[in-house]
């Protein structure tokens, strides 16, 4: 049940965004147990977003949730950090060292009436 949950300071086109979620469909099977299958893509496009105080450049914030009950090795998250960035860069031009990326992970998610 992951969610990828993308904010950017560019306008994207339907094309882009189909781009990032293709993306972030294959770098979530970094994650053991995870897959596109389950995967959510919300993105918020055109908002100010303000690094080191400037906004005079492309900028994003992402947050990846998910459920989970055990421990992900450190590689598993730079492997998807890594994909992320690369997948925001070649699409959207954002540079990587404008780019925050924060996972949270939760053993309580709902879904279809109920909690997994």
């Amino acid at each position: 049940m992951p969610v990828i949950h993308t904010h950017v300071s560019v306008a994207t086109t339907p094309e882009q965004r189909e781009t990032l979620k293709a993306a972030y469909g294959k770098a979530i099977t970094a994650v053991p147990g995870k897959s596109e299958g389950w995967l959510m893509c919300p993105f918020e496009d055109d908002m100010p977003i303000y690094f080191g105080g400037d906004d005079s450049a492309p900028a994003a914030y992402v947050e990846v949730n998910m459920l989970g009950r055990s421990a992900v090795p450190g590689s598993v998250w730079e492997e998807l950090t890594r994909q992320i960035m690369d997948a925001l860069e070649s699409t959207l031009g954002i540079p990587q060292d404008r780019t925050y990326i924060r996972y949270t992970a939760t053993s309580d998610w709902g879904w279809n009436g109920g909690n997994f």
